[in-house]
């Protein structure tokens, strides 16, 4: 006859912090979808930095003129 009653009328999971409670109402397919868009917004700028890498850049040296250039020379002369 001993029995703990619950004087306040509320049930124990009421009085729980905020974070107990988001804890507690995980949500499994919510967690796989944000693994999917966490990984693709880190993979797109890896893929965008790695096609700039790729590109050849020609950088002429100074003082030379090439095929362009020399075109250009004799039309204008």
């Amino acid at each position: 006859m001993k029995e703990k009653t619950n004087t306040t009328g509320q049930p124990d999971y009421q009085h729980e912090s905020t974070y107990a409670l988001l804890i507690r109402s995980e949500e499994k397919s919510r967690n796989v979808f944000e693994m999917v868009i966490y990984t693709l917004l880190i993979l797109g700028p890896l893929i965008a930095i790695w096609q700039f890498a790729q590109r050849p850049v020609n950088i002429p040296a100074a003082g030379l003129q090439g095929a362009r250039g020399a075109a250009w020379a004799q039309n204008n002369v």
